[in-house]
């Protein structure tokens, strides 16, 4: 009886097109929010904002590119990480060899760097698609292994590519401690999340998943493959490269290529589809699982151990990470190919009807 729409009524356009048309979902998604600003660091200490909550935020922004990508467009794609280090090692050469040059500027054009670098091997996409499209894109991935760990001008002359970062402000007010980062991570993740949620209902969002749906009877209907396949990597691109920058920046300060290894790109992926492909609230839910069951298994499989008197490895848990990542793809692939946001669609949906059943 708590989530229903009676008496909810529309009087003008603006009205209709709301993100969220129904009251109770405005209400919780701002008390979600406040609860992120104000009521998470009341509860959580410095180890939580880095092991978890700066990585979970991070992660869920270049999960969010990746679902405009693979999700709402259909183009499967295995160079996330290195639009990722595109993304961290073009923002690091505009803040470090431009004189003053702001922690904000900075991320935004590390973004283009990535929209530039995806545009062009997103260019494959206009010929093939499925298999092939994957593998086309994977060579972006060991492309940017070579060009970072190769091309010392990108690195400043590091010769095994690593780089770091610090002194850290935005507008003025310095980024050096856990909470600050966090909220700082948290306010780009807020803005990002809100302009893909208006892309994705707009005219290129409807372009995207025609595409996606059939790209030849889009054609037939006038949608143009070329733009609406470019537009969706340059847009993805460039999410993904703001989160590289956040991710070397904020979260590592000191890092080099093998951050942004073809591991990252796979993880993305997964976060994609557990979460649930075509969905913004997907990518939040991939994240969170991602991030928080390797934090989980760390801590039950050996506890679980000791209380049968069985004595388990960090080895053993790190494989049977690895497993279980696996099994879940598999099932959700096969029961649930939608993922988390689609059981949280169907949770929403049968709190319309109750306490009916039909």
């Amino acid at each position: 009886m708590l989530y229903r729409e009676n008496g909810q009524f529309k009087t003008s356009y603006r009205a209709d097109q709301q993100i969220f048309p129904i009251l109770q979902d405005r209400v919780a998604i701002a008390l979600l929010v406040a609860f992120a600003v104000l009521g998470v660091p009341m509860l959580a200490d410095d180890y939580i904002f880095r092991a978890i909550l700066i990585p979970f935020v991070i992660m869920s922004l270049a999960a969010l590119g990746v679902n405009i990508l693979v999700g709402y467009c259909g183009q499967i794609s295995l160079g996330s990480g290195a639009f990722m280090a595109v993304g961290a090692y073009g923002a690091y050469n505009f803040f470090v060899r431009v004189p003053d040059m702001p922690l904000i500027p900075a991320l935004l054009l590390g973004g283009l760097c990535a929209t530039c670098f995806g545009i062009l091997f997103g260019l494959p996409s206009l010929r093939v698609k499925g298999l092939y499209l994957a593998v086309a894109t994977l060579a972006a991935q060991f492309f940017s292994d070579w060009m970072f760990l190769r091309i010392k001008w990108l690195t400043n002359d590091s010769s095994s590519g690593s780089v770091s970062v610090n002194e850290l402000q935005v507008f003025g007010l310095p980024i050096e401690s856990a909470l600050s980062k966090y909220w700082f991570c948290l306010g780009v993740l807020v803005v990002m999340a809100v302009l893909a949620k208006n892309l994705v209902r707009g005219a290129i969002g409807r372009e995207w998943m025609a595409i996606r749906d059939m790209d030849v009877a889009a054609a037939v209907i006038g949608i143009r493959p070329m733009y609406a396949k470019l537009s969706a990597f340059a847009v993805s691109s460039f999410i993904v490269g703001v989160a590289g920058g956040l991710w070397g920046f904020v979260h590592l300060g000191s890092w080099e290529p093998a951050a942004f290894s073809i591991d990252r790109s796979f993880q993305l992926l997964f976060m994609v589809i557990i979460g649930g492909m075509g969905s913004i609230m997907g990518s939040f839910f991939g994240a969170a699982f991602i991030v928080i069951l390797p934090i989980f298994l760390n801590q039950f499989l050996p506890a679980m151990g000791d209380l049968v008197g069985v004595s388990i490895s960090t080895a053993a848990v790190s494989h049977t990470e690895f497993m279980i990542f696996g099994a879940l793809i598999v099932w959700f692939l096969i029961v649930e190919p939608h993922g988390l946001a689609k059981l949280w669609s169907v949770a929403k949906q049968k709190l319309r009807l109750w306490p009916f059943p039909h």
